[in-house]
């Protein structure tokens, strides 16, 4: 009931969740790539590139892992790379185990923003595959995350995708874009700076996550002191409580 609430929320207009005019042709939005539970597990020393594009690529970190290792799906800030992102992420892979894949956005920024989502979600989705193919990954802690427009782009496509999904992680979002109804009910973590000038808390961070809670969605919320960027032990509280304590 309560998430049929959220969707005529989000279909009537709200200026916080967007979505696209019942006219307008739905792109497909969803991921089709699920993990192939017979793979064997595989490392890399170092982050390494997806090998899928030429000058938007991407790059993707497999640690030392268990068996089925969960995966963590990142998507940059608007002008980013994952490239840039990823050393950021490595830290965290080591201590936990988890598969980090940082694909780039197909323009300056995601379509999602752009109003333009079929390229991304094809190319994610093709990056999903090759690592599904290479590595045997847990099903049940696949999450996704990103910061700023990576941020509205995870929980746009989060929700969008809550079958594959088990969590949302969003670092200083601005807004979520529904071009479907929303599958399955991932968990979320969002974190915001109190005095972020880019996107200003209190119409983004804190509204996104009251409405989410509404919608019965689970959140956990944090707010910092500090402006647009991401707390390292922040980051990686909200990751470990979307993927489970993986801390070795």
């Amino acid at each position: 009931m309560r998430r049929r609430a959220f969707l005529r929320l989000a279909l009537a207009g709200s200026p916080l969740l967007l979505a696209r005019c019942a006219e307008s042709p739905a792109p497909d939005v969803f991921f089709h790539a699920r993990p192939n539970a017979s793979r064997s597990a595989m490392t890399t020393p170092r982050p390494e590139r997806l090998g899928l594009g030429t000058d938007r690529d991407g790059f993707f970190y497999a640690p030392p892992q268990p068996k089925n290792a969960p995966v963590l799906l990142y998507l940059h800030g608007a002008t980013g790379s994952g490239e840039r992102a990823i050393p950021r992420l490595v830290g965290f892979a080591d201590r936990t185990g988890t598969i980090v894949v940082a694909p780039d956005s197909r323009d300056r920024t995601w379509g999602v923003v752009l109003d333009d989502e079929d390229a991304d979600v094809q190319f994610i989705d093709r990056a999903l595959n090759k690592i599904f193919a290479s590595c045997a990954v847990d099903a049940r802690r696949i999450a996704i995350g990103g910061f700023s427009d990576g941020a509205s782009a995870a929980l746009s496509w989060g929700l969008l995708n809550g079958d594959l999904f088990c969590g949302v992680a969003a670092f200083s979002p601005g807004f979520i874009r529904l071009s479907s109804a929303p599958r399955g009910l991932p968990r979320v973590f969002i974190s915001h700076g109190t005095d972020d000038p880019i996107l200003p808390i209190e119409r983004c961070g804190r509204r996104i996550a009251r409405e989410l809670k509404s919608a019965g969605y689970t959140v956990n919320y944090r707010e910092f002191p500090g402006e647009h960027t991401v707390p390292p032990e922040i980051r990686d509280e909200g990751l470990a409580w979307l993927l489970g304590d993986l801390a070795r």
